[in-house]
């Protein structure tokens, strides 16, 4: 599809409100595009499997925000700079995805950003072990989704995932990654996680 129409896609999408005083974070959703303005790819990494938290996932690069940042798209940026050196002068921001909620209680905005094919990337090995790219087509056809279902605080859940090779796409990260489809991409992939089950302003937490 091409990258203006997934920007207007985005502009038009209402995103949910998640009323809470959580500490933010963002991470950047990095399509890559090609030259005839078609987003043809996602960019994803790994993280390194020293790390406390998150070892071995895989995730869109990102983090927390800083005092310092003005906005949470200024996050996302500076830790994808952080992250795999992308620099921010390559990003077209495109717009921003609905919050969500980690399980450490974080409220994550997915920023969507358009970036050239063969950008140079490199990872910060200190955080991660691998950089990959995973086609859109792959990602949109429905023999390579998988759903896994399970029970918490006696509700049935139903949660995407992938298998991409070597890599599992599962958790927090398949939930934006699958909102962004069915929001920028016009794909009906099902979806039923805590994070849409709000009590109090508050969501379970994935």
């Amino acid at each position: 599809m091409l990258i203006t129409e997934i920007k207007q896609r985005l502009h038009k999408h209402q995103p949910r409100s998640i009323d809470t005083s959580l500490p933010e974070a963002a991470v950047l959703v990095p399509l890559v595009t090609n030259t005839q303005g078609h987003a043809i790819e996602v960019i994803l990494t790994r993280r390194a499997t020293h790390l406390h938290k998150h070892s071995g996932e895989v995730a869109f690069p990102g983090g927390k925000r800083d005092d310092d940042d003005y906005n949470l798209i200024h996050t996302a940026l500076r830790e994808s700079q952080e992250e795999i050196d992308l620099n921010p002068a390559s990003v077209q921001i495109l717009g921003t995805m609905d919050p969500v909620i980690s399980r450490f209680g974080i409220k994550v905005i997915p920023v969507i950003g358009s970036v050239p094919e063969n950008v140079p990337l490199s990872p910060n090995i200190e955080e991660l072990d691998r950089i990959f790219h995973v086609p859109l087509g792959f990602l949109t056809h429905p023999d390579n989704l998988q759903f896994h279902h399970w029970n918490m605080n006696k509700k049935n859940y139903s949660m995407p995932s992938y298998q991409y090779g070597e890599y599992l796409i599962w958790g927090l990260t398949a939930i934006m990654l699958v909102e962004f489809l069915n929001v920028g991409l016009d794909t009906s992939i099902p979806l039923d996680a805590p994070q849409f089950h709000v009590n109090h302003g508050l969501t379970e937490h994935c």
